[in-house]
This record gives C-alpha cells, structure tokens and sequence, in this order.
C-alpha cells in the first residue's frame, strides 16, 4: 500500500520516537497489515523496519519515518511511499554485524569523545534486538548524551547445518549477534575496550578476482593478502601485543604486461577505506630544487594529519608507485651532478620507515627492472614484500580469455566451436596484456567481415560472431615478446635440413632426446650444446632446425647479424637479457649462432671481448631460478680449438660434430635436391679431393640447374672451381 511520509512526532516525544529505528503507524492501518498489538515488519525501498501503533499520534494513511530513514527511502515529508508486509520464508538470526559509529552532528573541532565499546554493543542490542538489519542502512540512537548514526557495514549470519559463518544482506539483530563496531573515518570518536574485536570489515565481502578483471594471478594475490593485509584485520591492540609491525612496502615486479599496474589498481577496490592514491614515478621529478622531495611529502600529508589525530585506528592509506625505478634508482648512479634522484630516495626511505615513520600506509612499487632500484629500498621495513608477476600458466591464461571474452558470450557473439581449453593451451607464454590484444585482433576479424567498404554505413550486426577461425587469424598476428623468434630461425633453416648421411640423422637425433629428456627430468634444468665443425658445414641451419623441432614457448636467437655496430657493453647487456627473459619461462631454448664473431675474435693479435666471454661463460652456466623451468642453450662454432683456449668450451655438456660432406653424401644431397642426370656429375664429384661444406655444394648446384631438373656438367664443375672446391 502507499503511505504518506510524516514525522513520527513532535517535540520531546517526537525526537525520542525517532531513536527507535521503529516506522509507526496508525492504529486502524497496523490493524489492517496485521494482527492488532503484534509486531508486523515493513518492507521501503529494500529495508525492512518494525511497525508500530504504539505512543504516536499518526493518521491514517501515513507512516512516520525520522530523517535518517527517509534519506533511506529517498521520500520527503508529504511524498507517497511504498510499503508491504514483510513476510521471509525463514528468520536469519545474524551471528555479527559490522558497524561504523559517527555522530549525527558534525562539529569542526569537536573535541575527542571516548565511548565504551561494549556497553555500547549491549545498548545496541538491547535497543533494536529483534529488528532486521541490512547492508547499507543506518539508524540513530542516543547514547550517554550524545547522539550517533550507525552505519551496517557487513552482516554475517551461521548456518545452522555446517556451523560456517556466510556473508548475508539482511538478518535479525538477536542477543547472540556479536557487534562489530569501528568508528567512521575522520570523526573523533575513541571505542575503548574493544581489543579482542575482529576489524574484518576493512575488506568489502562481495569481491573477487574475476569482478575485478583480474585472472592468472590467484596465488601472487594470496601472497599480497597474507603478507600485507593479514596483520591489518586484527586490532591494534592485538598487533601491538605480539610486537609485529604491519608490512608497510611491497613491490610488485615482472616482465611488461602481466598485471603489476592492474593489480596494483584493483586493491583499492577490495577495500573499505580510502582509494589508492596512483602515481607515475616520473611525475614526482621536477627541475625546481627542493620540489621532488615536496612531491613526496605532499603524497604522505594526508596520512601524516589522520595518524595524528587517529593513531592506531586510522584508515591505511594506500600510494602506488608505478614505474619506481624511475625515481628510486641506485644512489650515486645518477651522472646528472644535480643529486635529486639521490634525496627523492632518502625523502622516501624516512616517511616509509624513518624516525617518524607512519603506520597507516602501504606504499606499492611497481617495476619491470628490479636491479636498478636502491638497495636500501628493499630491506625490511620498506619494500620488503616482494612479489614476482609472472607469465600465467595455462589454467590462468585461461581464466584471463574467460575475462575478456565474458561480455562476448553474454551478448551471443562467441561462436560455439570457440574453444577457450585450446586457446590456453596455444598461448604458451602469453602475458595478460597479450591475451587481451588477442582476444581484440580476433574481434578485428570479426569487425571487417560484417562491413562493406563500398557502403561502410550498413553495418550487419545481428549476424556478428567471433569465431575460432578468427582466433586462430589472430594467433599469426599477435606474438608474445617471450616467444619464439621464428621468423629469424625459419630464415636460418631456408629450403629445409637435407639428411644426407645416417651419421647426421643420429647426431640430430641425440640432440632431439638430450632435448626430451631435460623436459621430464625432476632434478636437471640445464643443458648446453655445441654444434661444431668447419666454416658453412650448414652449423646454423642445424641450430634453428633443432630449435624449431623443440616447440619450446621460447626460442631466442643471439647471432651476429643482430648486433652489429653495438659496443662491447651493449652487446654483453643485450645476451644478458635474453637469458634473464629465458629464465622466465617455463621452457626455453637459446640459440648462440657463431660463437667466435660473438666473442669478436680475430687471429691476428689474438683479440677477443673479454666482457662478450665473460657474460656467455655465466648466462651459459647459470640455471633457471625458479623451480621446474627448463633451458637449454644451442651454440655454434667453428673452431672447437679457440674456444678451449678462451675456456668457453668447458661451459658445455655435449659437443656434436658436424662434419663435411664426402662423395657418397654430395650423391646424396644431388637426389634429394632433385638432381635427375646425378649420374652425368658423378666422374666430377669423385675428383672432388676434400670434403664439401653444405652450404657451398647447395650454392653451386643451384647456380648449374636448369629446367626440368638437370644439372648442367659443365657448368657445375666450372662453379666447383669458381667456389675452391676443386682444382
């Protein structure tokens, strides 16, 4: 039925009425809702509220509501609400209720007011016991000559069948609900006797890692949880007793896009406090002096006021620093003569754990390179909770494709044979920002299929699908920057690997088990090979082959090609790198190609680059650091000779030779060349004195083909002589 909003009275009378938390009524209307004299509730706007006749004078047709329950319902006084009886199909008796304290007046600079916390808990239970609490609500009492508002933060109610506590949106208030009570930010309030309280109501009940868009990343969450915010559910009081202080610094590190930003962004949403406050770690510098360290002294001050006033019941105050090893670099590395990058970092060391340190802050830094920050940033008491953000492995990349394809399915453009099990299991090192462009490339496909350039106003939207075939259009389109390069190996192997001797079949084939059997060894994570032999023997084509045949995740070729025209140190930093971002992945393969260019040997002097040797000698030897990755490491050489004298050939396990051809095997590669008159060169293959490198017989039998699949003699023997390999 619809009431008419009234105040429940006048005066004295009226404003102890409106204490109650109770809606009243007229006598002939309760009788009309329900039984006379029992107790009837009353369903407004989502809230339920105990209706009474009892000491008011309220007309008939109306229902007499206080301010705070008619901000509730959104009804002025004189509006028209609707109410109906509220009848639940079973009672909820709430086992705790979370509930924030503040008063109704706010005062500037009211002095500080201390109320006891439990006999506040018995006054609210024995005042509204046997009324329905929801989320959200609020309601007023006055307690010892003050008047308060209470707000329900969060309502817990046990099931009687597994003895579990489960968060609930309403339930009765019953005098065995225990009462959680905090004091609202910023009002100055002192709940004493309260040390053994729960302050679980810092974290909002509802959330999860999916609503938050964030997926593969359950366990890093776990580890952020257990070692920042665990310590922060407890009371003060409690913290203070054990001697534990609260982890006030944690940095989150990994490669590029896999959710040190998102993660950092989303914490502030599983929070029931203040936003996070998110600053780029360059914004903080200015070229004025003395105004860096401002910066960080302004982003500190509203902290600083609240634990001045609060002390330990402040609110944390969350500062995210993305991008912080752009001010908090290595003290003294900077060559700049000016010292800011230097007092930025100090600025921040003594506001995170100075002599004045704060406790009710929780600075988050984020990184892709760990080593360039100070040293001093990451000890205990700072950034001491450091979390790697990690490549997702196949059940989170998964969840992170059930991420960015939720909406899709929602709105029935997912097409059925889109496989998201197949799409994790083909992403094989994939970050979450790539999944993400993938998931974008394959809509693109879907996009162009149901525009007409020729008239781009008609669009076809009703017959839109993102099918599997778009996605597997994208997977040629988006590659992961920790994938395999193989492009520049597809390059390396050109026409394809002859096997032209049982000698080369077999010394592939020991590569290829040594290769398998690292993949399901329990205790071996390292494995090197040297392919060596003579100048153009085809080392190369047999490196990329190898690799393309392991169909690791990550294949990273480091050849000479590439680096050309960088110095020494570049060099060394680039091979450096490749290694450190193989180390990531749970299998990877590098590729070494000529190692003797790599090193810049020369016979003349000899001269080489002991800082090249020096980083292969320990990216070589070094294991993966996390448990069960695997690497294994192909290198090329042609000279076994220099690099035992260098004493780079002991970095590796096994050494396969690859060796000339003779006269039985250039028969061999003319057949499977498609040579069909081998028979007219073999007089001149058998004068060939010495054996024949691969690269060079492929040269010259291409340069003497003609159509149809011959091979001129004539000419084949002049491009013999032409090369050196015959007299």
């Amino acid at each position: 039925m619809e009431l008419k909003v009234v105040k429940a009275g006048d005066g004295p009378a009226g404003q102890e009425l409106a204490m109650t938390n109770k809606v009243y009524v007229s006598a002939a209307d309760h009788g009309t809702l329900g039984s006379v004299g029992g107790s009837i509730y009353l369903e407004c706007a989502g809230f339920v509220f105990l209706a009474t006749s009892d000491g008011c004078q309220i007309p008939q047709g109306a229902i007499g509501l206080n301010s705070v329950q008619r901000r509730l319902v959104k009804g002025s006084l004189g509006d028209l609400v609707t109410v109906s009886v509220f009848q639940p199909k079973k009672m909820v008796a709430l086992s705790s209720a979370a509930i924030e304290v503040d008063f109704v007046v706010k005062k500037a600079g009211r002095t500080m007011v201390t109320v006891d916390g439990p006999e506040l808990s018995a006054f609210l239970t024995q005042r509204f016991g046997q009324q329905y609490l929801t989320t959200g609500q609020q309601f007023a009492a006055e307690f010892q000559g003050n008047n308060y508002v209470f707000t329900v933060a969060s309502l817990e109610a046990v099931a009687i069948e597994t003895g579990s506590g489960d968060k609930v949106g309403r339930g009765m208030l019953v005098p065995q609900t225990q009462l959680l009570l905090s004091k609202a930010a910023g009002t100055p309030i002192q709940l004493s006797g309260l040390e053994t309280q729960s302050r679980s109501t810092m974290f909002k009940a509802d959330f999860s890692f999916e609503k938050m868009g964030i997926g593969g990343l359950d366990k890093e969450f776990s580890d952020i949880f257990r070692r920042a915010f665990a310590s922060r559910v407890f009371p003060a009081a409690v913290i203070k007793k054990m001697q534990v202080r609260h982890v006030k610094g944690m940095l989150l590190f990994g490669p590029p896009g896999t959710g040190k930003t998102l993660i950092a962004r989303q914490i502030g949403k599983m929070l029931n406090g203040k936003d996070p406050k998110i600053v780029n770690g360059p914004e903080i510098l200015s070229k004025f002096v003395g105004e860096s360290e401002k910066n960080i002294r302004e982003l500190f001050a509203e902290a600083d006021a609240e634990y001045a006033e609060r002390g330990d019941d402040s609110e944390l105050h969350i500062i995210i620093f993305d991008e912080i090893d752009s001010v908090c670099k290595q003290r003294g590395s900077s060559r700049d003569g000016t010292g800011v990058g230097d007092t930025v970092v100090n600025q921040l060391l003594s506001k995170i754990d100075g002599v004045n340190s704060l406790n009710n802050i929780l600075v988050i830094g984020m990184t892709n390179r760990k080593d360039m920050l100070d040293d001093a940033l990451l000890r205990p008491g700072r950034l001491e909770v450091q979390v790697e953000i990690s490549l997702p492995d196949r059940a989170g990349r998964q969840q992170i494709l059930n991420i960015h394809t939720a909406s899709m399915r929602e709105g029935n453009y997912l097409a059925k044979d889109v496989s998201l099990e197949d799409l994790a299991e083909g992403t094989k090192n994939f970050s979450g920002a790539e999944i993400e462009g993938l998931v974008k490339s394959a809509a693109s496909f879907a996009f162009a299929r149901q525009v007409q350039v020729e008239n781009i106003k008609e669009v076809d939207v009703d017959s839109l699908q993102v099918t599997g075939s778009d996605f597997e259009r994208a997977l040629t389109e988006v590659k992961p920057a920790f994938g395999a390069s193989t492009d520049d190996l597809n390059a390396c192997v050109g026409a394809g690997i002859l096997e032209y001797s049982p000698q080369l079949t077999n010394m592939l084939t020991s590569a290829t088990t040594l290769m398998g059997q690292l993949r399901q060894s329990e205790r071996t994570s390292l494995i090197s090979i040297l392919l060596e032999g003579p100048t153009a023997a085809g080392k190369t084509a047999l490196a990329a082959s190898l690799a393309l045949r392991s169909e690791f995740p990550f294949i990273k070729l480091v050849s000479p090609n590439g680096l050309v025209g960088m110095p020494e140190h570049a060099k060394a930093a680039h091979i450096a790198r490749v290694f450190d971002d193989a180390h990531k992945s749970p299998l990877s393969l590098v590729v070494l190609d000529d190692l003797e260019r790599l090193l810049e040997y020369v016979r003349i002097g000899p001269r080489f680059s002991n800082l090249v040797l020096q980083t292969l000698l320990t990216c070589i030897k070094k294991p993966p650091s996390h448990r069960n990755h695997k690497l294994v490491t192909i290198a090329t050489s042609s000279s076994a000779a220099v690099l035992e004298s260098l004493e780079l050939l002991d970095a590796f396990n096994v050494t396969l030779q690859v060796p000339l051809l003779g006269h039985a095997d250039v028969s061999m590669v003319l057949q499977q060349m498609g040579v069909n008159n081998a028979a007219e060169v073999e007089p001149v293959v058998r004068t060939l004195s010495r054996g024949v490198p691969m690269k060079k017989l492929v040269l010259v039998v291409e340069m003497s083909m003609q159509p149809g699949g011959r091979v001129d003699p004539a000419r084949f023997t002049s491009t013999l002589q032409e090369t050196g390999l015959l007299d």
